[in-house]
């Protein structure tokens, strides 16, 4: 199969686009969110949209649609009209998880999207309560070998990056867990801090207050290299894990057949933007994201990987929607 970001550059080789091009954007531009106001893909979203509206000098307009887990609101924008004024900016479910996770999805994000930039990537930290006898990784496992499926996680719901992280520490432990699915993970948190759950993946912008405020302790982190909010704790791989990156990025894509010099318009604005120091602070500083604004291509590869191994994992830990 051709790469996200290779049918994307022949879908935008297309003639008779130049003077939309030149003069984009001329009028509002819709940026489309599948989740709820006020999650972290919104408040993003909305961060890098002013930013769009000032350097590009027309509104970037942020609708929520939320609904079937990210796929109504990334559907919408997949089936619009490919003239750069109707953008998703979505994260890594819809688009990765997704495809695997449900019998029938009704875009392809290979072939119905074209990547603009990759926004922001985070990963998660496995903790456990401050009061859990367990008190390291290897004692985790070591207990959950002894007694299968005795020790339970919780997650924001059934293909979250939370669950998706366990099922994948069982294949690799070769152990018996016990998954939790909440509806949210304001649940999943509340009970891993009640010692309901034996440990978590959380994320780390809402697990790092809990761990410096000793209710929490973290293991691990589940990313390739270790997270800048918690410099002395390990990665998966450190200890023993190799291979064990579970991480989360949000994106900024538009409809397959946008013209290459409006996608390559929106990712200049958008690199500029995330460089802004305003921006580093809100996201990075205080909202504990990596920002990662590269190329289109970059983004379109980060897609195609990780869909493989979604795949694989989904498939491996027989995943499946209840």
């Amino acid at each position: 199969m051709k790469t996200l970001a290779t049918l994307a550059m022949l879908a935008l080789a297309l003639p008779g686009h130049a003077h939309a091009a030149d003069k984009y954007p001329s009028r509002p531009v819709r940026v489309i969110v599948p989740y709820v106001a006020g999650g972290a893909a919104d408040i993003t979203t909305r961060v890098v949209a002013q930013k769009l509206s000032d350097r590009l000098g027309a509104s970037f307009v942020v609708e929520n649609k939320p609904g079937a887990n990210g796929m109504i609101g990334t559907d919408f924008v997949a089936k619009a009209k490919p003239d750069g004024y109707t953008l998703l900016a979505d994260a890594s479910g819809p688009l990765v998880v997704n495809p695997s996770l449900y019998d029938k999805v009704p875009y392809d994000p290979v072939k119905d999207l074209v990547p603009v930039s990759q926004l922001t990537s985070y990963q998660y930290a496995l903790v456990v309560p401050a009061a859990s006898p367990l008190r390291s990784l290897d004692d985790l496992v070591r207990t959950a070998r002894a007694q299968p499926g005795k020790l339970s996680y919780g997650s924001a719901g059934i293909g979250a990056g939370g669950h998706l992280a366990g099922e994948l520490l069982a294949l690799m432990s070769k152990t018996e867990l016990t998954h939790v699915p909440y509806k949210g993970n304001a649940q999943a948190l509340a009970d891993i801090l009640g010692g309901q759950l034996s440990f978590t993946f959380d994320t780390i912008v809402t697990a790092v207050p809990h761990i410096h405020g000793g209710k929490l302790r973290a293991f691990a982190v589940s990313g390739p290299t270790r997270s800048p909010a918690l410099p002395d704790v390990p990665t998966m791989e450190e200890l023993g894990y190799k291979g064990f990156h579970i991480t989360q990025f949000q994106g900024i894509l538009a409809p397959a057949g946008t013209d290459a010099a409006i996608v390559r318009t929106l990712n200049d604005a958008v690199a500029a933007a995330m460089r802004e120091p305003d921006v580093v602070k809100r996201l990075a500083d205080e909202g504990g994201y990596e920002i990662v604004a590269g190329s289109p291509t970059d983004f379109g590869q980060l897609i195609a990987t990780e869909l493989g191994m979604y795949r694989r994992l989904i498939r491996d830990a027989n995943i499946r929607m209840q």
